[in-house]
């Protein structure tokens, strides 16, 4: 006797009638699924040499399952131009999604001047999404000639346009690019000295000298900045100091206050090298 055919059954009905709605996205999802499985059973069973000639293969077939980048969001650039931060991330919207490395992309944002740290997501089918944080300008720096903006650890993060970033401190010498953020600090912390500062000049790659508005410049002590600063600003208070028509006032002795006056004559060189001061 001849078997009655089986009814389909109330899900296949279904997705009978669902089979043209289906969205790409989905396909993708789909695809990206049998890929996996796919390398894993060439990494299970072909040797090394046949999973890097499979490579090529399986960018191919990314690329043919419409897994392309259609969207390159980016988050937090405000000084760094995004063209330069989309040529670093070296992807382009229609490249595979999944020959993008995030991490390689990571590094190579994070080798650009003004990028601090940056998060690179790859979002499955086709969105990378960059977040950035930025290095801050902290003050302009002088040397040999050279105008660079330089973050507080003194790395340059730009060359032009300096005049775009406000106000900044200027700090001039070698080395000053380096150890500015902290005498800057301590200056803060005695604001009338910090308002008459044009200039924190490194001397030697050793100590510090503050060049005023007024033309004054005050010698600061080796390793002794803090109290110096102190000092100065307590004379300032007393005395106003620092508004008095003076070319310098040398702290770097511990126990005295040279202070040389507008029309009075330098030292000559031989004292200056008798007295081992720099």
């Amino acid at each position: 006797m001849p078997r009655e055919p089986q009814r389909p059954s109330g899900l296949r009905l279904w997705l009978r009638r669902r089979r043209g709605l289906v969205r790409p996205a989905l396909r993708a999802g789909i695809a990206v699924a049998l890929l996996g499985v796919v390398v894993m059973g060439v990494s299970a069973f072909a040797p090394a040499g046949g999973l890097l000639q499979f490579g090529s293969g399986f960018t191919s077939a990314a690329r043919d399952a419409g897994l392309k980048i259609t969207e390159i969001r980016i988050e937090g650039a405000e000084n760094m131009p995004e063209p330069r931060i989309r040529a670093a991330l070296g992807v382009k919207t229609g490249d595979p999604t999944l020959a993008f490395s995030p991490d390689a992309a990571r590094q190579a944002l994070e080798a650009l001047p003004w990028i601090a740290q940056a998060e690179v997501e790859r979002r499955l089918p086709g969105t990378v999404v960059v977040r950035v944080s930025e290095r801050r300008p902290f003050a302009i720096w002088q040397n040999q000639g050279r105008f660079s903006v330089v973050d507080r650890s003194g790395k340059v993060v730009a060359t032009d346009r300096l005049d775009a970033f406000g106000p900044l401190p200027l700090i001039v010498g070698a080395g000053a690019e380096k150890y500015a953020a902290a005498l800057y600090d301590q200056l803060r912390e005695a604001p009338d000295v910090l308002a008459r500062t044009q200039a924190l000049v490194r001397v030697g790659e050793r100590r510090w000298n503050l060049h005023l508005s007024n033309g004054m410049d005050v010698l600061l002590p080796e390793g002794e900045e803090k109290a110096a600063i102190r000092r100065l600003a307590e004379l300032q208070k007393r005395n106003a100091l620092l508004d008095r028509p003076l070319v310098s006032v040398d702290m770097r002795l511990p126990d005295r206050l040279v202070v040389r006056q507008a029309n009075a004559p330098a030292p000559p060189a031989e004292a200056r090298r008798g007295s081992g001061k720099g």
